[in-house]
């Protein structure tokens, strides 16, 4: 699958079980109504999160956020809302989730439906808000790597760096 290149995305959940994992695993799935899936390992601290409290939120990475990727994918980082006192982020107006401050879009999401898939489960989201933000390339993840995609800042020239 390192030949597939994909977004890169922070999933998000807010209370009792605060909780931040890098994730590429997402997709749109439907825009009427507005539906999106993430897969999340079944031995992820994220699994039982969002199966708590049947939420989540997204943060579409900007390509100047490869930092945060590699912080929510690193296992070493502090549990609960202690993870998320060195970056910047806004809770989300509907699930109280950390949307990360930067970042192309946010989605805020219900889970509809959960299904197995293989070691990971599939959450079909429903959307309950989204926002887009004003970054002019995104972060992508192709043969194992970071790379940025898009337009540059300086004007319509179409960036890709690793």
């Amino acid at each position: 699958m390192a030949q597939l290149a994909t977004g890169v995305t922070v999933l998000t959940v807010a209370g009792t079980r605060a909780h931040g994992m890098t994730a590429n695993a997402f997709t749109s799935v439907s825009l009427d109504p507005p539906l999106v899936m993430c897969c999340v390992g079944r031995t992820a601290r994220m699994h039982a999160a969002i199966g708590s409290t049947r939420c989540f939120a997204v943060s579409i990475l900007s390509g100047e956020q490869e930092h945060l990727a590699r912080y929510f994918s690193d296992k070493r980082r502090a549990n609960g809302m202690a993870q998320f006192d060195s970056v910047s982020w806004t809770p989300g107006p509907c699930t109280g989730a950390p949307l990360l401050n930067g970042a192309l879009a946010w989605l805020e999401c219900e889970v509809i439906e959960a299904y197995d898939g293989g070691d990971h489960s599939i959450f079909l989201g429903g959307v309950l808000s989204a926002t887009r933000g004003p970054g002019p390339s995104g972060l992508t993840f192709f043969r194992g790597a970071f790379q940025r995609v898009g337009q540059s800042a300086v004007g319509d020239r179409p960036v890709s760096s690793s």
